[in-house]
């Protein structure tokens, strides 16, 4: 197996695709590769988890740092074999001689003689890469909307985004589920009440209405591969990329079904009827 010490907070799978990452580059499989995330004194400075960079930053040092510990491990399957470094292949996890098919070396049998070929193997990696690159998306929602009351019922939800290579599509639908959801409470309940010095009124989760699993239908997610061909493994910023089209999406939806233009969040109930009344609904 082989370790993995990153300095990325762990969010919505970024250790995991860090992981995935090195297994890629070493041809093993993700759970041979066992991920930490250590404090500054063990790895050194970190950029915040944030502005959807984790995996775009995180996955490219791991990248980097795995293929630092191919180069190294093929300069040790040449010292075994006495043969030019040049003159060692590698493919699927097996290192090989170019002109010799019976030097070979897998590696775990590499790994078990690293103390006497030189002793413990570290590969390394660190950057400062700056821009997730740009990321599509494209929003599809279904709505009903009372008159009546001016409530807004979120009937089907379609979220379509364009993540690069998605490294884990699982860990991707739920980044894009959760970020639709974040700007659905945006569009139509979120909002902040403050007295008047500029304390916040409605702190508690009693009080800011954010949407609930029964607010919401399943958020249908169609991942659309385009590899980002800035980076080693096609990966784009992922998270916040969906959570910016509910807005607009959701204002066109109730300009649909009424006719009318919301221009202010959250397009809440009693937005919505001022809207319907001052348009003569």
């Amino acid at each position: 197996s082989v370790g993995l010490v990153e300095g990325s907070a762990d969010l919505a799978g970024s250790r995991t695709a860090a992981a995935m990452h090195v297994a890629e580059v070493l041809g093993i499989t993700a759970e041979e590769v066992h991920p930490s995330v250590g404090d500054t004194d063990s790895i050194g400075y970190t950029a915040i988890s944030a502005g959807s960079s984790a995996v775009y930053k995180t996955g490219w040092a791991s990248f980097e740092a795995a293929r630092d510990l191919q180069r190294q491990l093929a300069a040790r399957a040449a010292l075994i074999w006495d043969v030019p470094v040049e003159e060692v292949d590698i493919a699927d996890g097996v290192f090989s001689h170019r002109s010799d098919p019976e030097l070979r070396l897998t590696l775990k049998e590499l790994a078990a003689r690293q103390n006497t070929t030189g002793g413990p193997l570290l590969g390394r990696a660190g950057g400062a890469w700056g821009g997730e690159s740009p990321g599509f998306a494209v929003h599809i929602v279904d709505v009903e909307v009372d008159p009546e009351t001016g409530k807004t019922d979120i009937i089907r939800y379609t979220a379509l985004q364009d993540p690069g290579t998605a490294v884990h599509p699982q860990y991707v639908e739920g980044q894009i589920q959760g970020g639709a959801v974040q700007g659905i409470g945006w569009a139509l309940n979120e909002e902040y009440f403050t007295d008047e010095k500029g304390g916040m009124l409605n702190s508690s989760l009693l009080d800011y209405r954010m949407p609930i699993a029964k607010d919401l239908p399943m958020i249908d997610t169609q991942i659309v591969e385009v590899p980002n061909p800035d980076h080693p493994t096609g990966v784009r910023g992922v998270g916040e990329v969906s959570i910016i089209p509910p807005v607009p999406a959701i204002a066109n939806a109730i300009n649909q079904a009424l006719g009318i233009r919301m221009s202010e969040t959250p397009m809440s109930p009693c937005a919505v009827l001022e809207a319907i009344w001052e348009n003569g609904s």
